[in-house]
């Protein structure tokens, strides 16, 4: 028996597997095809055949069963030829561990590890993050001090020398037919062995001088033979810290597992798509990113594998938006306008024209019976609130229940002592700590709205839960928890998140599980730039409140050096003086040996003590218990408190219009959207208000950064930035906002993102399920997909 007897068989499977296992591959199907060939070549009996027809099988099931037939056939070639050998058609050995590649050692096994390398796959995928360019070949009479040159050299002579008489190195003498040019390896004697005079090799690197000659200063090195150039001649890549794993041998390992695996890499989508998005193969792509020929086949591939990471989460984000639209199960909730102009009279303040826009916006969508599922983000200021407290009440007046949801009790408690004061002129406004009500025009009932957090006392806690569960509270505002099984709110038809970007599609998606789905309006504090909205929230229609209510205060921002702390004191004391209040935030709760900045309690201590002895100085820190930090956050709105210091947990939650100075020590360590949060901590209310922003040694980019805060107020100009800055993982943090790691794509890439998002929604306009079988790949990579992100998320 020879090899080739299987030939036919394993193209047949490979095109099978090429199709997305939908049966095509040969006309007559899969199961007619095998029990044809097994009865004319006879080295496979019908009792070897996984059991089952093809046919009717699920894709994972032919999965399996062509992965079955390919290990069959390669015991059938270990037997035949007496040796292993990994064929064409295994394509379970993409995902089997490194172990199983010849000249891996267990040490270097344990190094991939710490990259995160575990499979043949992850190595394929582990991508250079720039090349030197060695491909433009010189002459040896034309090299140039100090610069990265290559040559290709004949070896005249190669000995192992001693320099500075204790460093063993290799030195050859080496030219072309222009002349010759000395070249020394430091640390490397192992060199002189290996190459033998008149072996012909090719030099990438630097050309130093030594005694007025040039000579090479450890080159890169290749020998020239019949086969393709790895370590120089090209665009050579340079992979992140292999720290333990030289990277000559690293970029040899990652050429051998292409150079003898790539085949068995199946691209996922059907030929239609690669026409439609004008797509290189995949295969080609991770080959060419790796060792591109040239600088267009190198983007030509990153476009191909950045379309892949940013269209995956596309299709994602918006399956899920077709499974949460697709129920017809939500609660048409539709409001005749004068109900809502009298609503929007309730309020002591008129709303702008974008918060009009948004509330119109809202009122459509949840007038169908899709439930709605939208974001609602603006500028720090631009009344998100007042937006979300409208969406509530027009399903309270309809005779249904509305939560809003935040990550944190200090959050929430904010909230619902915002929408207490809004709501405070009204008709039978009556207070009791955990719960409110008032009358409105038009409604038949007094309005109950109530909050739930763990703080409550426990008798309150189930004053609240007997409340929601009879259907007598109208609004309950609470954390995340009020999406847990036990917790009964049986009306609930509006549904509001603060996301704060730690609300997840996940979470989102269990919102369902508590009675008819809700209408979903998620909020954002933070403004988002447009590209980070279609990925982490493509899910969800878009409003933007693009525009502040009257009488919001432009903040001054300045960036001041240390030395003017006792200027900055005496300027908050006039403040003070007038009858303002200030904060001043530190990065640290406690000081550190290890990072040398501001600490909240240091400063306490000195600001109390030392600087203003005779003012009421007041301190919050995580570590405090929620109600301790709700009663300093009283105890400052109610102004008993002249100057809060306190550590970042003030970035969202204190909504003070007294408050109009703002003192952000280690100003460096934050970066650009936690900054523009602090800042909007002041500007609240009718006063000139003033951010300032100490740092003791700041780097260049944190310098630039706190530029960015003294040229832009606007938020979604400091968003931009901050993406710019620091990019998509951290813009958010990516466990925490549902992101996926970006490995090639950048947020930047907006044509690429643009067109991702166009292909996505042509699939799924033809496919709304993936359902058809040339999307059959192509639906298993997004399961595939979805459960790591629920892994990221959870």
């Amino acid at each position: 028996m020879t090899i080739t007897n299987f030939d036919t068989l394993e193209k047949i499977l490979v095109l099978e597997a090429n199709k997305g296992y939908s049966d095509t591959a040969v006309i007559g199907g899969l199961d007619k095809f095998v029990s044809k060939w097994i009865k004319s070549h006879k080295v496979i009996t019908k009792s070897e055949l996984p059991v089952g027809l093809y046919s009717n099988m699920s894709l994972v099931e032919k999965r399996d069963w062509i992965d079955a037939i390919s290990k069959l056939i390669e015991e059938k070639h270990t037997i035949a030829n007496g040796s292993k050998s990994i064929k064409e058609t295994d394509f379970s050995f993409l995902n089997k561990p490194v172990t199983e590649l010849p000249k891996v050692s267990t040490k270097m096994v344990a190094r991939l590890n710490k990259l995160g390398i575990y499979t043949v796959k992850d190595l394929m995928y582990f991508f250079p993050r720039r090349h030197n360019d060695y491909s433009v070949l010189q002459k040896v009479d034309s090299l140039q001090l100090g610069i990265e040159q290559t040559v290709i050299v004949n070896v005249w002579d190669a000995r192992q020398v001693m320099l500075g008489g204790k460093h063993k190195a290799t030195e050859a003498i080496v030219g072309d037919d222009t002349g010759n040019v000395r070249v020394v390896w430091f640390n490397q004697p192992y060199l002189a062995k290996k190459f033998r005079v008149g072996d012909k090799l090719v030099l990438s690197g630097r050309v130093g001088e030594f005694r007025n000659s040039l000579v090479f200063e450890s080159p890169e090195y290749e020998i020239v033979s019949e086969e393709e150039l790895i370590h120089t001649g090209r665009l050579v890549p340079v992979y992140p810290s292999t720290e333990g794993i030289v990277a000559r041998t690293f970029r040899s390992l990652i050429k051998q597992v292409l150079d003898k695996y790539l085949h068995l890499v199946v691209d996922p989508y059907p030929d239609e798509l690669l026409e439609s998005a004008k797509l290189i193969d995949l295969a080609k792509a991770i080959n060419q990113y790796h060792y591109p020929l040239t600088e267009k086949d190198k983007e030509e591939a990153r476009y191909r594998l950045a379309f892949d990471e940013l269209f995956m989460i596309q299709l994602y984000v918006l399956l899920k938006r077709h499974d949460w639209r697709s129920n017809k199960d939500s609660i048409p909730i539709s409001v005749e306008t004068k109900i809502v102009e009298s609503t929007k009279k309730s309020l002591p303040f008129a709303l702008t024209g974008a918060q009009n826009n948004a509330v119109d916006q809202i009122l459509e969508d949840i007038s169908q019976e899709n439930p709605m599922s939208r974001l609602l983000q603006g500028d720090v200021g631009s009344g998100k609130t007042a937006v979300a407290l409208i969406a509530l009440l027009v399903t309270v007046y309809k005779g249904y229940q509305g939560a809003m949801m935040a990550p944190t009790e200090i959050l929430v408690q904010q909230h619902f002592n915002t929408v207490a004061n809004i709501l405070q002129g009204t008709d039978g406004m009556e207070y009791y700590g955990h719960w409110f009500k008032f009358n409105l025009t038009d409604f038949s009932k007094p309005i109950r709205v109530g909050i739930l957090t763990g703080s409550l006392k426990a008798r309150q806690k189930r004053e609240i839960n007997e409340m929601m569960s009879a259907g007598t509270l109208d609004i309950v505002f609470g954390t995340h928890a009020l999406l847990q099984e036990n917790v009964n709110i049986p009306k609930l038809s509006m549904a509001i998140v603060d996301e704060q970007h730690r609300f997840g599609v996940m979470q989102r998606t269990s919102l369902r599980n508590k009675t008819k789905t809700p209408h979903l309006l998620v909020m954002s504090a933070t403004p988002i730039p447009r590209s980070l909205a279609l990925t982490l929230y493509g899910d969800l229609d878009i409003s933007v409140l693009d525009e502040l209510p009257p009488g919001r205060q432009k903040i001054s921002t300045y960036h001041a050096h240390p030395n003017k702390r006792d200027r900055i004191y005496k300027f908050m004391r006039s403040q003070i003086n007038e009858g303002r209040q200030a904060f001043v935030v530190c990065p640290l709760i406690e000081e550190s040996d290890i990072l040398q900045t501001r600490a909240a309690k240091t400063e306490f201590d000195i600001l109390a003590g030392d600087i203003f002895p005779d003012l009421s100085v007041g301190l919050l820190h995580g570590r405090m218990s929620s109600r301790d930090k709700i009663d300093v956050m009283d105890a400052f709105q109610r102004q008993e408190i002249d100057i809060l210091v306190s550590t970042p947990v003030i970035e969202v939650g204190i909504d003070n219009p007294n408050a109009v100075l703002i003192l952000i020590e280690g100003a460096d360590r934050f970066g650009l959207a936690q900054l523009h949060q602090f800042r909007g901590r002041v500007g609240r209310g009718n006063y000139p208000s003033y951010c300032i922003l100490l740092s003791d040694y700041p780097s260049s980019d944190a310098r630039d950064r706190l530029d960015v805060m003294q040229r832009f107020s606007d938020g979604f100009a400091v968003a931009e930035e901050d993406l710019r800055f620091r990019g998509p993982g951290d813009f958010f943090g990516t466990r925490q906002s549902g992101l996926p790691d970006l490995r090639i794509a950048r947020l930047s890439d907006q044509n690429i993102l643009s067109e991702a998002r166009r292909v996505a929604r042509l699939v799924l306009t033809k496919d709304p399920t993936l359902d058809h079988d040339e999307n059959k790949l192509l639906a298993s990579k997004v399961s595939i997909f979805s459960e790591l992100t629920q892994a990221e998320v959870n």
